[in-house]
Parts: structure tokens; C-alpha cells; sequence
């Protein structure tokens, strides 16, 4: 295999290569949906771009800044096999940013973990600042990189609270 193959077939998806017409300016998702055997799914993020490619296939794009959880599951013959879930930044154009398969170009990564109990314990976190009535999008990015490294640490993490939340809100109006 030349390295132009090799550089042509890592930069497809499971579902082929790339859609042609989605836009620069967006962070794009691949969500697949194949029943028992690989799920991928957005948790939470406000969507601004859909493209569908098959009843299987599709992409969701999202603004620069845009906060978002990705789920991703894998199942074989013996059980589950992947479990992972990403809260990531989209970024801006020409911006840093960490590869994470599914996700075109790529984002900030807040949180990353993998194995069932870690990515239960993050979806548990997400319940818990929705029940404070609050859009886990519109949380403090600070918040999901501290239950990443809690959770990496083994510790327990600090619940979000509304007062965290308003300081947060209070801190983005001062730098708009």
C-alpha cells in the first residue's frame, strides 16, 4: 500500500469518505446507528447543520465554541466492546485542536474517558446539571475538565451548582 492510500483511507469514515458539501465554518459529528452493534450519538450540544447521508448515517455540525457531548458504543459477538464518551469545544477555523474519530475536523477536548463505569458516571454528571435546570451546553467548560481529571484521579468530583453557574454566566458577559 503507497502512502497515498494509506493517507486516502485513514482520512475516510466507517461510512465512507466525507460528505463533500459540509461547511468550514462547522464542527461536524458522524452519528451512526447500526442496532446491537455500533451507536454513536450527541448526549447534548445545539445543533446548527444536519447532513444525512443514509437511515444510518449522518452528520451534525455545530458553531465554533459550541459545547458538546459525543457517546460512542461498540458491541461484538461477546459483549460490549467500546464505550467512550467526549465532551468537546468546537473550534474556530485555524484553530488548535485534538483528533477524535467521528468528529471533523476535530475539538477542544474538556473531558475524555473510556470503559462503561467512567462514561455512566459522566452521563450521571450531565443528569445532575440538567436537574439544577441548567443546559448542560451552557455549563462552565472548567466544570467538564474538572470531572475528566476527578475521574481519571479516581476521586470524586464537585457538583455543579447554580451559584457556579451564574458566576460562570456573570464572567462570560464581562468578556463579550
Amino acid at each position: 500500500m503507497s502512502v497515498t492510500l494509506l493517507a486516502e483511507t485513514s482520512a475516510r469514515t466507517p461510512a465512507g469518505p466525507s460528505p463533500p458539501s459540509l461547511r468550514r465554518d462547522l464542527t461536524y459529528v458522524e452519528l451512526v446507528h447500526q442496532p446491537g452493534r455500533i451507536e454513536r450519538w450527541i448526549r447534548f450540544g445545539a445543533v446548527d447543520d444536519e447532513l444525512v447521508i443514509d437511515r444510518q448515517t449522518r452528520f451534525l455540525g455545530f458553531r465554533p465554541d459550541a459545547i458538546l457531548a459525543f457517546v460512542r458504543w461498540a458491541s461484538n459477538d461477546f459483549g460490549t466492546a467500546v464505550s467512550r464518551i467526549a465532551i468537546l469545544r468546537a473550534v474556530r477555523p485555524g484553530e488548535g485542536l485534538s483528533t477524535v474519530p467521528g468528529v471533523i475536523p476535530g475539538g477542544e477536548c474538556l473531558l475524555r474517558v473510556s470503559g462503561w463505569s467512567r462514561v455512566e458516571r459522566v452521563l450521571k454528571a450531565i443528569d445532575a446539571v440538567e436537574a439544577i435546570g441548567v443546559e448542560p451546553a451552557t455549563a462552565a467548560p472548567d466544570h467538564w475538565r474538572h470531572l475528566h481529571h476527578r475521574l481519571v484521579a479516581g476521586e470524586p468530583p464537585r457538583a455543579y451548582s447554580l451559584e457556579r453557574h451564574r458566576a460562570w454566566l456573570s464572567r462570560q458577559a464581562l468578556l463579550s
